[in-house]
């Protein structure tokens, strides 16, 4: 049985020890979507480091339809805020690439632009990087590589997003932030729709190893498969000397 106010109060050490250990005195810099992930992560930052210590970057690539959600968030909060529309930098780079980018290269472009501009913020206000990815995105691999993948510290990517929504309750987050459907904000599809297949599927073959559906199973297995590489350190190469 997961124990959602234990391991929330537990993750809020953790953040606090990183920090103890890692950057005494930096600040939480957490790029907000509007998401349940980025708005638990920010508000376990919050509850480890107080208000004052948390950051949140709003990036919306143009018109963002749920900007009001992680406008939202970073108000019921009262933490500080930038808003960093990043549309002229990624048309720069598109415009500046001399072939046409192909459509997963297209799709992952916003998000590595993204931990940029997270990067540029947390250098300038003396401040570590967030990770927002749960247990269950990172399983099947639904991440961008150097985009949402990475970050200084990662507090919830051993934490299903069911378990994710318990947390998210217990921190009292909006409902509408912690139930909204989830999306990848890049190509107008819920996550569920590009996976194939539920959360809460998911999270029970996760947790539990039981399934119902041979198909959805291997699927899961392959995403699993070959999306290892992303949680892995790069391989380098030792020679002998």
């Amino acid at each position: 049985m997961f124990d959602a106010l234990k391991v929330k109060n537990e993750c809020v050490e953790w953040i606090r020890d990183f920090f103890e250990k890692n950057g005494k005195g930096c600040n939480a810099v957490v790029g907000i979507s509007g998401g349940k992930d980025s708005s638990i992560v920010a508000a376990l930052c919050v509850e480890a480091l107080g208000r004052d210590r948390v950051i949140g970057v709003l990036m919306p690539c143009g018109e963002q339809s749920d900007i009001d959600m992680a406008k939202l968030l970073v108000t019921h909060l009262g933490i500080k805020h930038y808003i960093v529309n990043i549309k002229d930098a990624v048309d720069g780079v598109k415009n500046s690439i001399p072939f046409e980018l192909s459509e997963q290269s297209r799709v992952n472009l916003p998000p590595r632009i993204r931990m940029s501009v997270l990067y540029a913020v947390s250098q300038s206000h003396n401040g570590r990087v967030a990770n927002t990815c749960n247990l269950s995105e990172d399983w099947v691999g639904y991440s961008t590589r150097y985009g949402d993948s990475v970050g200084d510290f990662s507090p919830c990517s051993n934490i299903t997003v069911a378990e994710m929504k318990e947390i998210g309750a217990l921190l009292g987050l909006p409902d509408v932030l912690i139930n909204k459907v989830p999306s990848d904000g890049l190509c107008g599809k819920t996550d569920e729709d590009n996976l194939g297949f539920t959360y809460a599927v998911l999270d029970r073959y996760i947790r539990t190893g039981e399934i119902d559906d041979e198909k959805v199973k291997e699927r899961i297995d392959y995403l699993h498969r070959i999306n290892q590489f992303k949680l892995e350190i790069m391989p380098s190469f030792k020679p002998e000397i």
